[in-house]
């Protein structure tokens, strides 16, 4: 098993994220000494919290990652033109000596898709032409392309990637059926949501893999970390920071499909879900709730640590505390992407 960091990347009203790229940096620095294979950063617009956009923010963060992969968790896929998205991961990915990671999201936010003028019942057509683009662009060779919305006649890409075929494209999608099977589909690992229960997790694994999902794939869960020696004070923590950006993300409407994140502005359920999915909790604990996961076929575990307004020295002390007491027990398997 194998572990990414997600850098925190919208903040408060109240905080100014250019006083926060040196944290930032601290943090990823702090990942890659501890032996962390990568970092990570979400993508949103027009918001309540303001949010520095991922790929430029992870291209000057670079070089601190050192070896470490470095990826989007998500890019709004839906929203970007598929010759701009190829071009700028290429860029990224030689900018980064070949360690970009695609992460693709569908999206969901209203507002968003409102304002760019894309209608949402689109957002899987648009999203499934684009990694087909994506992927034939960063072949290097000329692409030919007719599909309901994008036309490419001929063109190649002016940047090929550094890596043969370029990035990796992982796949962010619910844990449902029609999830399992796009990730299965087009991607080349799931980034699987971290509110999703580890009894749910061996469902929608089935269901990957009988949608065709090889072994040789990443099975990537994301998780919400914050540990202490004290289990009680892991939990108060954890739940305040995170219930403070869920009750954020709230003010946003969220279609259907995404109903079991719109229940997590419901006190009872975010409770529950702190208890069984989130990692609020000591290193002891916390090694053995990740070898459960590993137990049911995952692999990658992506874990935030910070959210809304949580303290550097925090972040830290977990980052610390998952260094010492529970990356060793996984140490053997760690390693670049």
């Amino acid at each position: 098993m194998r572990f990414g960091l997600a850098i925190q990347n919208d903040f408060p009203a109240n905080l100014r994220p250019a006083d926060l790229v040196a944290p930032m940096r601290e943090q990823v620095a702090a990942a890659a000494e501890a032996g962390f294979s990568s970092v990570w950063m979400l993508q949103h617009y027009l918001g309540n919290l303001p949010t520095l956009q991922p790929i430029p923010t992870l291209a000057a963060l670079a070089a601190d990652a050192g070896d470490m992969a470095i990826g989007t968790n998500m890019l709004i896929l839906p929203l970007h033109h598929p010759v701009e998205v190829a071009e700028t991961y290429a860029t990224l990915d030689h900018l980064s000596g070949g360690r970009a990671v695609a992460g693709f999201g569908l999206g969901y936010r209203e507002n968003e898709f409102e304002s760019f003028g894309i209608p949402l019942d689109e957002r899987v057509s648009r999203y499934e032409e684009s990694v087909a683009i994506v992927r034939a662009l960063w072949t290097g060779e000329p692409v030919d392309f007719a599909g309901r919305h994008y036309t490419l006649k001929g063109q190649r890409i002016s940047l090929p990637p550094v890596r043969p075929g370029g990035p990796p494209i992982w796949v962010g999608a619910g844990a449902h059926r029609t999830g399992a099977r796009r990730a299965a589909r087009l991607g080349d690992a799931w980034i699987i949501p971290p509110h999703v229960t580890p009894e749910r997790l061996a469902t929608v694994l089935r269901w990957y893999r009988e949608a065709g999902a090889t072994g040789e794939r990443d099975v990537v869960v994301r998780r919400e970390l914050v540990l202490d020696p004290d289990p009680e004070r892991a939990m108060a923590i954890g739940r305040a920071a995170r219930g403070a950006l869920t009750r954020a993300y709230s003010a946003f409407n969220v279609p259907d499909a995404t109903e079991s994140y719109r229940q997590l502005s419901d006190a009872g359920a975010a409770e529950d879900v702190a208890a069984h999915s989130y990692l609020f909790t000591t290193p002891e604990r916390c090694v053995r709730r990740l070898k459960e996961l590993a137990d049911l076929g995952v692999t990658y575990v992506i874990l935030r640590m910070q959210w809304y307004d949580l303290p550097q020295e925090r972040v830290l002390r977990t980052l610390a505390l998952f260094r010492d007491e529970v990356l060793p027990h996984f140490q053997h398997e760690t390693g670049g992407e």
